[in-house]
């Protein structure tokens, strides 16, 4: 048993929050790297903050005990949780802070109605700004 899943009630041990979605990164090598360069940039500003979490392409869980609601942003910046390794953000795990800033690079294939779900959807779970 792991040491965060010491202290979990019984019933969240039993809840499971995968770590990959099964969709590729990205669409093409032009959109996986500005994912990199955006991602990396963001690291770069934010290298001296230790309470400033960077990450892309990470799906973040925003529902406790509901694995199905869940997105990975192309880049996600959250203040006020430490820098380190997570095979996801599962945000009540979190001290249930929500990322405050996405970015979603676009592909050829994203639509405009795409987009904007996807910003009602970062709305609802309490991201104060989002990039495209």
């Amino acid at each position: 048993m792991s040491v965060v899943a010491e202290h979990l009630p019984r019933w969240e041990e039993d809840v499971e929050y995968p770590d990959s979605d099964g969709e590729p990164m990205s669409d093409n090598t032009l959109q996986f790297r500005w994912i990199v360069t955006v991602e990396g940039n963001l690291e770069g500003l934010f290298r001296h903050r230790d309470d400033v979490f960077v990450a892309g392409d990470l799906l973040w869980y925003p529902v406790k005990g509901d694995p199905s609601i869940r997105r990975a942003p192309d880049a996600m910046v959250v203040f006020g949780r430490p820098k380190g390794y997570r095979g996801s953000y599962i945000q009540h795990r979190e001290e249930g802070i929500a990322p405050q800033v996405v970015f979603e690079i676009l592909s050829p294939k994203n639509t405009r109605t795409e987009m904007e779900a996807k910003l009602r959807w970062y709305e609802q779970y309490g991201v104060e700004e989002y990039y495209v």
